[in-house]
């Protein structure tokens, strides 16, 4: 197989397509690669509670664990595309999702506030080597016809990958305390980053580029300046944002009247994340299929309708809310995700870096925007928020995948 650094003439006709080993390897390797970014990111959601109480401060302030670490991972994401145009694909990505794991780890190890949100920042720092890049090796490794399916299989990974971290964080916590659970969720971050290391097929159509930032700028400027490309970027930030609002508050209410709930109790309730998993994959064929428009319209519809649902305090309603919006928010997400590489003629790898860096923006701002809600409305406060935030994306990103055959 041709190394990573391979200026080869390859062509498309072979690229790699469904059906083949390597095809079941990418796919097996960006399931792990969702699975760690996404278990290591999020597995302060279900902590949050404990936060407060641990560090003495409010659910606004415990919402900056996550915050600022989608944050600074949106920020650096532009700087570790270059560097994996120069250093390749696989190699960054490994290097990212192994550094991010340790950092975890240590970040158990903080005794105060500051310092705990200081290593989430670092770990924020080494995830930004994945979710663009990944988008970039599969633009340039699999075939047209099956992008989108392999997009929803990275997303469903990190569907995955979501709601292993809040199950394991909430059980070990209960048990064990709040540092156990991020030892945990680290060492699971780094065997997944061992295996995708082992597993995932160097590139075959990666080139090596040393970066003229005027040409990276110029088509930084050209994404920005595409109206389809532009929707999408509008419904990664605002969906991304509904989702850590409703996964960040949620437990709070959970684990207060009338549903005082334990943290294993709560964190079992993200197993509704296998819903997403389905949801994700089976996206990405319906819209390569019927076209994205289709796509999106049902999986807003279905997000709101969860949203109206988790408002009753009645706990089967809310779990069957919760449901409904995590399947029709991977829905979106891995539609928008998929859509990018196609309507970016060009500079694909940058195209996929500003889809990240809106959606993880989205989630930083519109996360912390929730806990002003919830601070001073409660439940009712996030749920008018969250029923906002679906239908801006409804006016604004509807469209942001533009119809195309399969």
């Amino acid at each position: 197989m041709p190394s990573e650094h391979s200026s080869a003439s390859s062509t498309h006709s072979d690229k790699i397509a469904r059906g083949t080993a390597a095809f079941r390897a990418i796919a097996i390797c960006m399931t792990l690669a969702g699975l760690s970014t996404f278990a290591l990111m999020n597995c302060v959601q279900p902590l949050m509670p404990l936060f407060t109480h641990a560090f003495s401060i409010s659910p606004a302030q415990a919402s900056l664990s996550l915050s600022i670490n989608i944050g600074v991972l949106a920020l650096l994401m532009p700087f570790a595309s270059v560097v994996s145009e120069r250093l390749g694909r696989k190699p960054v990505m490994v290097a990212s999702l192994i550094t991010s794991g340790v950092i975890c780890i240590a970040s158990a190890t903080a005794d105060s506030w500051n310092t705990f949100l200081f290593y989430r920042a670092l770990q924020g720092a080494a995830f930004s080597g994945v979710p663009a890049i990944a988008m970039a090796y599969i633009a340039e490794e699999i075939a047209s016809s099956d992008s989108g399916y392999a997009a929803g299989v990275y997303v469903s990974g990190a569907a995955f990958g979501g709601m292993a971290g809040r199950v394991l964080a909430g059980f070990v916590a209960d048990t064990w305390g709040w540092q156990a659970s991020l030892v945990a969720i680290g060492v699971l971050g780094v065997t997944s980053a061992l295996l995708f290391s082992y597993l995932l097929p160097r590139s075959r159509h990666f080139v090596v580029q040393h970066s003229d930032w005027k040409l990276l700028l110029g088509n930084y400027r050209l994404h920005l300046r595409n109206r389809a490309l532009q929707r999408a970027y509008i419904t990664g930030f605002l969906m991304m944002g509904s989702l850590v609002m409703v996964y960040n508050f949620l437990g709070f209410r959970l684990t207060e009247a009338p549903f005082d709930l334990s943290q294993t109790v709560t964190g079992s309730l993200f197993l509704t994340y296998l819903a997403g998993i389905y949801a994700s994959t089976y996206a990405g064929k319906l819209a390569d299929r019927h076209g994205p428009k289709r796509v999106t319209i049902g999986s807003l519809a279905l997000c709101a309708g969860g949203a109206l649902l988790m408002i009753p305090p009645y706990l089967p309603l809310v779990v069957v809310g919760l449901v409904l919006f995590t399947v029709g928010y991977f829905a979106t997400h891995a539609v928008a995700n998929g859509s990018v590489s196609r309507q970016a003629s060009t500079g694909k790898s940058q195209a996929s870096t500003l889809y990240f860096i809106s959606f993880y923006v989205g989630g930083a701002v519109l996360g912390w925007a929730g806990g002003v809600a919830w601070a001073h409305f409660a439940w009712l406060g996030v749920t008018a928020l969250l029923i906002t935030v679906i239908a801006l994306t409804f006016v604004l990103g509807l469209g942001s995948q533009a119809q195309h055959n399969g």
